[in-house]
């Protein structure tokens, strides 16, 4: 008997403590809107004012369970006029971290932070390391204890006792997930689902603030996870959003706050079904559902609902309340939740919050106007969704194009004057021009983002008609671009015989008044400047002084001694003129030299009289095909070593149909290739290797682009696979590899266009 009596009163002091010690006080600040003791919940039961915040389900943990008790002295910060630490005796326990005024019997007890699966600690660090000292920080619901010791085990060996204990509470839930499990058990019987929205004002619509979030938080800092970004706690943070979420109703300009909520759901994760649960009540039984201020609401869940998606219990509660909604036919309220329904299904996680335009389509329920640009002059106007993907855009414009039946590949490009970088397959739209926008913003630079359609994998180029406008895409993209970038290599009179081309195919037939295009728009800058810079770097274009000067041993140019600080600034002026002059120099010979290319490219020009357009285009296929190169994608590897010990600097990558080849900059003969039948695997060896294995052979290059590398590159597999699938190329053959962590050709399934593998390469 006495032993049950102990058991008793432990079980007992176990319950009381956590509802009674925790949350007995009545604080209004952290009370929700149920305030009558007559509110019940939907088994008929009352609610005490205790658990009107959080309810805690009863721990099914044994006794025998219960972990040892820790006792000692520790410092605790105190805040006053002034942070100071002071020192207590500190027991902790199963349901609690206490402490006292000493060891002695009957100490008085200062504090108590009941312990639940909400609270959180943060383990000691050097960051926190202060004069000796190692903190612990114990997050409750009402306090917040920062615990200090010289020993960093003992911090641990604490950190580690508290975290166990916090581990084995039950789950707390609130009244709201409460009641949306009853509304899920009773969504057949609309009397009962009636009731309990009538008796639970937490449910409905209200004016007034929210004191506590709906859904149960972890309390603490966000400090330690979100640093810089002025977030408060995660419970905090969904008192905040609610209080955003008021002030639609009377904004003048909504956009910013629905962006506002929308980024802050984007940064903190377990706010999204925070916010839904917001959402739907202020959406559920309102005086006013038909006006302007209220509909403000139904936008916002709109632009959720195309943003991000909410998790399985809060998705089932939103559908349902959606189904209610919707049975007001031909209602605005109506419209927007079949829209949001339409919406739920499509929904991926967005990389960004939508841009200010999309928003504004969103309230309204429209879609957007998106421009895609295309080799040449040409570009088409698109309606997008927030759900649209870049092989969505890439079909739609084949079709526009009439490109369906083409053996190449296309791809979206994110392009402006200084970079261009190809899009995931599956990448929203939305995003890249939300990005578009927020880059136009940040940046100093004039340079506008587009997007474009190009040639993506040129598989066939022979089969390309003259008169398609695959021709022109080409004849732009394939050679002219590669011209301008210095990638074709050629001598500089086929290069002067290109640039003439590209005048007459653009201009027609020369004429002093037509309005020439800049000479980098022709012919590759990088050439002009090289050659002038190794023209200023002869000995003969110094001036004869600086040759002397050159010859000089170091001893007679810098003399030490009394003047010896007096003479080196006179050398440094004397330098950093030097370096002025040598600038304008360059710049002037620049000049020269461009104006002596160009002269030569119009007396070329001139030569071309009665080409059309088409025999225009055509020679300068002819010429750019006289590469063996043609046809591929070249990328800048800045080191190049093999496994039989061969190694270069700064060489060329060219990725093609049907093999891999390596290229000194500027020169027309492949160093090495490797058909991919040779291939057996290739992947990113580190964050800034490539590793292709050819036979028995390793090959790494060190490139920034590795994406781009890994991408095009299964995007020609999957062209060769799908070859073979119709019975053609029968020749080539991909090799077996047991390479780990790599592409392996012979087994690894077909990856989808522009997309990454999965696992890590």
């Amino acid at each position: 008997m006495p032993l049950q009596g102990v058991c008793w009163f432990l079980c007992c002091r176990q319950g009381f403590s956590l509802l009674g010690r925790d949350y007995g006080e009545k604080e209004e600040e952290e009370s929700f809107e149920l305030r009558n003791k007559e509110d019940l919940t939907p088994n008929g039961r009352e609610v005490s004012e205790e658990m009107k915040s959080l309810i805690i389900e009863k721990n099914k943990m044994g006794l025998e369970e219960e972990p040892e008790l820790l006792v000692k002295w520790l410092l605790r910060e105190v805040r006053g006029n002034w942070i100071k630490q002071r020192r207590y005796w500190f027991v902790l326990s199963q349901d609690s971290l206490d402490y006292y005024s000493g060891p002695e019997k009957g100490s008085r007890r200062l504090g108590t932070l009941v312990l639940t699966n909400l609270c959180s600690v943060i383990w000691p660090d050097k960051q926190t390391y202060k004069e000796t000292y190692w903190s612990i920080t114990v997050y409750g619901r009402k306090h917040c204890y920062r615990l200090y010791t010289k020993h960093f085990n003992e911090a641990v060996h604490w950190a580690c006792a508290i975290q166990k204990i916090i581990d084995t509470k039950a789950p707390v839930e609130t009244p709201t997930q409460l009641l949306i499990r009853d509304i899920e058990e009773n969504k057949f019987n609309p009397e009962v689902v009636e009731h309990i929205y009538q008796h639970n004002p937490i449910l409905k619509y209200t004016q007034g603030p929210l004191y506590a979030p709906l859904l149960p938080f972890p309390y603490g800092s966000l400090e330690h996870t979100h640093s810089g970004k002025g977030y408060g706690s995660v419970r905090e943070e969904a008192v905040k959003l609610f209080n955003c979420l008021q002030q639609l109703e009377s904004a003048r300009e909504p956009v910013p706050i629905i962006q506002g909520v929308l980024q802050t759901c984007l940064d903190l994760r377990p706010l999204r079904d925070e916010v839904y649960c917001q959402l739907v009540k202020q959406t559920s039984y309102t005086p006013a559902p038909y006006t302007a201020a209220h509909l403000r609401y139904w936008q916002l869940l709109t632009c959720m609902s195309c943003t991000f998606l909410p998790g399985p219990t809060v998705l089932k509660y939103l559908r349902f309340h959606l189904k209610i909604q919707s049975q007001s036919p031909e209602s605005e309220m109506d419209n927007y939740a079949s829209f949001i329904s339409e919406a739920l299904e499509k929904t991926k996680c967005r990389e960004c919050v939508p841009s200010w335009e999309e928003i504004q389509m969103l309230m309204s329920r429209q879609e957007m106007l998106c421009t895609v640009h295309y080799p040449g002059p040409g570009s088409c106007q698109l309606y997008i969704s927030s759900h649209t993907t870049a092989n969505e855009v890439v079909r739609r414009m084949q079709e526009k194009l009439g490109l369906q039946e083409s053996k190449n590949t296309f791809a979206l490009y994110e392009q402006n004057a200084l970079w261009e970088q190809p899009v995931a397959g599956s990448a929203l739209i939305a995003d890249i021009l939300t990005r578009f926008e927020f880059s136009t913003k940040e940046s100093e630079s004039k340079s506008q983002w587009k997007l474009c359609f190009k040639l993506y994998c040129l598989l066939d180029a022979d089969s390309i008609s003259v008169d398609s406008i695959e021709y022109l895409f080409l004849f732009e993209q394939q050679c002219h671009e590669m011209v301008v970038r210095g990638q074709l290599p050629a001598c500089e009179e086929d290069l002067q015989a290109l640039a003439a081309l590209r005048l007459q195919c653009l201009m027609g037939d020369f004429s002093t008044h037509a309005p020439c295009p800049p000479l980098d728009e022709l012919f590759p800058g990088h050439m002009l400047e090289a050659r002038v810079l190794m023209s200023l770097s002869s000995p003969q274009a110094l001036p004869p002084c600086l040759v002397a000067a050159q010859g000089c041993p170091t001893t007679q140019r810098f003399p030490t001694g009394l003047l010896a600080g007096t003479l080196w600034s006179h050398t440094a002026t004397a330098a950093h003129k030097q370096k002025v002059e040598q600038d304008m120099r360059l710049r002037s010979r620049l000049k020269e030299e461009a104006a002596a290319v160009m002269g030569s490219i119009l007396e070329r020009w001139k030569g071309l009289a009665g080409y059309s357009r088409r025999d225009s285009m055509a020679a300068y296929l002819t010429i750019a095909r006289q590469w063996s190169g043609f046809g591929c994608t070249l990328y800048e590897v800045d080191f190049y070593i093999s496994s039989t010990g061969s190694f270069s600097q700064k060489l060329w990558l060219g990725v093609a149909a049907t093999s891999v080849s390596l290229y000194r900059q500027g020169e027309a003969e492949a160093l090495e290739s490797f058909p991919y039948g040779q291939i057996c695997s290739y992947g990113v060896s580190d964050s800034n290797t490539f590793k292709i294995t050819a036979g028995d052979r390793d090959l790494l290059f060190e490139t920034t682009k590795l994406t781009e590398i890994m991408q095009l590159m299964n995007a020609y597999f999957s062209a060769i696979r799908r070859q073979r699938g119709k019975g053609e190329d029968a020749d080539i053959t991909i090799a077996e590899s047991t390479d780990m962590g790599f592409h392996h050709l012979a087994s690894t399934p077909t990856p989808t266009l522009l997309e990454l593998p999965s696992h890590p390469v």
